[in-house]
């Protein structure tokens, strides 16, 4: 009998503060990264898919991203990067500061 399977990891990269493209509000983001891999015998031998994706903390909406723009969100944190971030396009003639 051969046992075999996937499992998947998630890792958090980073928190920033980016504006989010569903609810407007300035909110911190987690960026994470999910690994599936293969398992033989309950042992992981190699990933198949990796996505990252931000997460906002104020409304809960999750949004995919690329993996360059993931690279580019945790390098700009690692620099201190203080401006704020917009993640995602605010609906046209919305100010994203009001409810």
């Amino acid at each position: 009998m051969i046992i075999f399977g996937s499992k998947s990891y998630l890792y958090q990269l980073a928190i920033l503060t980016l504006v989010c493209g569903r609810c407007g509000n300035p909110a911190a983001h987690t960026l994470k990264k999910r690994v599936s891999k293969f398992t033989l015998f309950f042992v992981p031998l190699f990933a198949f898919s990796t996505k990252f994706t931000t997460q906002c903390t104020f409304c809960g909406a999750e949004q995919q991203i690329g993996k360059e723009q993931a690279q580019q969100l945790e390098a700009a944190q690692a620099q201190g990067g203080g401006g704020q971030e917009h993640l995602g396009a605010p609906e046209p003639g919305r100010n994203p500061y009001q409810r």
